[in-house]
């Protein structure tokens, strides 16, 4: 029983220590966090304030947040749903999305770049961004 303790422990240690690199593996490219703080009277949530900013060629893969989503485009640009023409995304567009809901799943095309404010409210411990499904 002894020599199962020392790889039993290191596989433990191991998965401990990437735990956080795991969590935010389906992170599009581009974002920066600037703030999470426990949502005040609301145990087991977070509010995660960020800026993410994608350049024209990115694709944001369709996902969901497991919880609300709210945010601001600061800089609009274009973009292409697969089998769809190009649409515009205007700065100063709001968006908005709920618990669990699928979104996105785009390119960035054109020659502007999108970036975009987004407030989380999510459960705290799971994924920021989960893929759709």
């Amino acid at each position: 029983m002894k020599r199962f303790a020392r790889p039993v422990a290191t596989a433990v240690l191991g998965a401990w220590l990437l735990a956080p690199a795991l969590m935010h593996a389906q992170e599009p490219p581009g974002r920066t966090e600037l703030r999470r703080a426990d949502l005040s009277g609301a145990p087991g949530m977070e509010v995660v304030l960020s800026i993410q900013e994608w350049k024209p060629g990115d694709e944001i893969a369709a996902h969901l947040h497991h919880g609300i989503e709210a945010g601001y485009f600061l800089e609009g640009g274009m973009v292409q749903s697969p089998g769809q023409p190009p649409r515009a995304i205007a700065s100063g567009q709001p968006i908005f999305n709920l618990r669990d809901a699928v979104h996105a799943g785009y390119k960035v095309v054109g020659d502007k770049p999108l970036k975009l404010l987004t407030v989380h409210v999510v459960d705290k411990g799971k994924p920021l961004y989960e893929a759709g499904k």
